[in-house]
């Protein structure tokens, strides 16, 4: 006899079957907290839509969800209000700019219990209002936790942000090491480096590593490095972007390149996209 997560399993594939996959997830994720995870994220997904792309962001720290904060938004229900049929997912996503908004998110082991038959024929019939993006960029907890893996586990790509500290350092490869179980090439970002130099030297101590233990065919590839600025801190503090407020600054710089270079992944693999916006969702309603 199957199960309610057997059941649920099957309805949602049934429901993701015609829905397009052209939306790059990409997930930003860190091995530790205070690693300016969010920061990154924000950032990123405003410069992408600065390039011209559609950009969601996905706030999906739970316990911990502060891209409202970040953004100077009011986030009053989330996604799973959605799923609890409560309201629609056009109401609860927060316009940022035109082409740039946040879906707030939360997350938990009871989501299964929403998960009946209506509700999620009638959030899967609203997904194609996210289909137009052209990223939807999940700011996850920091660590290794199951709630964490399976966003991980549903996203296009994985960027691990870490910082040039010991702990820091440590916990960043612990986190690549048990996302390589599942897929074979994750990017980092090294945020708070004191030069290129400094970015390049922390990104090969974990390389090295990552190569030593890890199975050969399994690639870590570093996207960019920012810098340790204040004008990061400051911008936090007015709740500002720094990307936005000061676009000429090196540290906004230092996020085009890694902008430019994850616009660049995207148009090549568009036709390899395995899941899309529909699909990453699949991922999480089957996950938990």
């Amino acid at each position: 006899m199957k199960t309610q997560a057997d059941k649920l399993k099957d309805l949602v594939q049934n429901e993701i079957k015609e829905k397009k996959l052209n939306t790059r997830v990409i997930a930003v994720t860190s091995g530790k907290g205070g690693v300016g995870k969010s920061t990154i994220s924000a950032n990123l997904g405003y410069t992408l839509y600065s390039l011209g792309f559609k950009v969601a962001l996905f706030d999906a720290d739970i316990g911990l969800a502060n891209l409202d904060v970040l953004l100077r938004v009011n986030a009053k229900k989330n996604i799973f209000d959605v799923l609890k049929g409560e309201c629609e997912l056009k109401d609860i996503a927060v316009k940022i700019e035109e082409g740039f908004v946040l879906i707030p998110g939360d997350s938990g082991e009871d989501i299964i219990k929403y998960a009946n038959e209506v509700n999620l024929s009638n959030f899967f019939s609203q997904l194609d209002f996210l289909s137009d993006f052209d990223f939807f960029i999940i700011d996850t907890s920091a660590g290794i936790d199951k709630r964490v893996q399976v966003f991980l586990d549903g996203a296009d790509d994985v960027l691990v942000v870490t910082v040039p500290e010991p702990a820091a350092i440590t916990d960043a490869y612990a986190m690549v090491k048990v996302i390589s179980e599942k897929r074979d090439l994750i990017y980092m970002i090294l945020n708070e480096a004191a030069n290129e130099k400094e970015a390049k030297n922390v990104f090969q101590t974990i390389f090295n590593v990552a190569k030593k233990n890890i199975k050969r065919d399994f690639r870590l590839q570093i996207l960019g490095f920012v810098q340790k600025n204040k004008i990061i801190s400051t911008a936090s503090i007015r709740r500002e972007l720094f990307t936005k407020e000061f676009p000429n600054a090196a540290v906004s710089e230092q996020i085009l390149i890694i902008a430019k270079k994850l616009a660049k992944i995207s148009e090549r693999k568009v036709l390899d996209n395995k899941n899309g916006i529909a699909g990453f969702f699949k991922k999480i309603f089957s996950g938990f």
